[in-house]
């Protein structure tokens, strides 16, 4: 019997109640990351969170953003699934081989101008998407993509200092190089919504080759935040925080009375007071800053003149 070729496998299937023989290339129908790699999900975690802070001075709005487990695929299946008009922008990530890409819909693009400009984010009705993006589109994308590299500069400097620079930008998903179109890509896609420019997603795309580079490392990474200090439980609480209500109030005037005068209190006397030219604000017994009381839109109103500081127990300050 003749030898396989070596890389080569044998499968069958069921044809006409025969057993076919079939040639395929071992490990071709599954690309996946090892289980080292999953501490990429982990990044994302902490990444999603800087995305949302990168695009909201734009949005004029706090977006919602997820990420999605990292998935590994052949670079050009991944390709072949975006739109041919689309943004793709190529960074060197030294000293990572290969770099990164960033795809963004051009559609977003557009819808984030509108909303930092003052409008609503809202493509207008009717409208034809342009086979290229205008002037104050290529700057607000050029603004966006260095956010975000330096949200993934940021949020991987605890396992590899990156040193950015970018190489080229693509409107042509055809056009998009980062390695052979038959080589694996690890792809994290992020989704976004919420805000005026609605949904969108946002892919990163590695060559798998060189995340293996840092699999010890980003395998170390996830054990060391498995522990009491969970940084995702951190950040709950700290939005949790956000909503405490607490009491603010103010201070206009502070009569005195002896108790024969307090006693002798009926209906219709006036009890003199002195306003003095500055009044506290106070956040439940603590003075936080100093105004003058008036009136806006005919509604009495506290102008903040002077922001103190909070005492904090323990001496602190804020």
């Amino acid at each position: 019997m003749a030898k396989e070729p070596a890389g080569k496998g044998l499968k069958t299937r069921a044809e006409d109640g025969a057993q076919k023989v079939e040639r395929f290339a071992l490990g071709s129908e599954s690309l996946r990351p090892g289980a080292r790699l999953s501490g990429l999900d982990r990044l994302a975690e902490r990444l999603a969170r800087r995305l949302r802070d990168v695009l909201e001075p734009f949005a004029k709005a706090k977006p919602k953003v997820e990420h999605a487990p990292a998935l590994t695929s052949r670079f050009d299946t991944w390709r072949d699934g975006l739109p041919e008009f689309t943004s793709v922008s190529l960074y060197r990530m030294r000293p990572m081989k290969g770099g990164m890409l960033i795809a963004l819909a051009p559609d977003y693009v557009s819808r984030l101008v509108d909303a930092f400009y003052g409008g609503t984010g809202a493509p207008p009705k009717g409208a034809v998407r342009k086979r290229e993006f205008t002037a104050a589109e290529e700057r607000l994308l050029g603004r966006v993509t260095e956010g975000i590299v330096l949200a993934v500069v940021e949020t991987w400097a605890d396992i590899v200092n990156f040193e950015p620079q970018l190489a080229a930008r693509e409107t042509n998903a055809g056009y998009a190089t980062l390695v052979r179109g038959d080589e694996p890509v690890v792809v994290q896609r992020f989704s976004v919504a919420g805000g005026g420019p609605g949904a969108t997603t946002i892919d990163l795309v590695f060559p798998l080759a060189a995340m293996r580079a840092y699999e010890s490392q980003l395998s170390a990474k996830v054990h060391a935040e498995a522990g009491a200090g969970d940084s995702e439980f951190r950040y709950r609480l700290a939005r949790a925080l956000e909503n405490v209500s607490l009491p603010v109030r103010s201070v206009v005037a502070r009569p005195t009375l002896s108790v024969k005068e307090l006693l002798s209190l009926k209906v219709g006397d006036v009890i003199p007071i002195t306003l003095a030219p500055k009044v506290p604000l106070i956040v439940g017994n603590r003075r936080l800053a100093e105004g003058t009381i008036g009136e806006q839109e005919g509604r009495a109103a506290f102008q903040i003149e002077t922001l103190g500081a909070l005492d904090r127990p323990g001496g602190h300050r804020i």
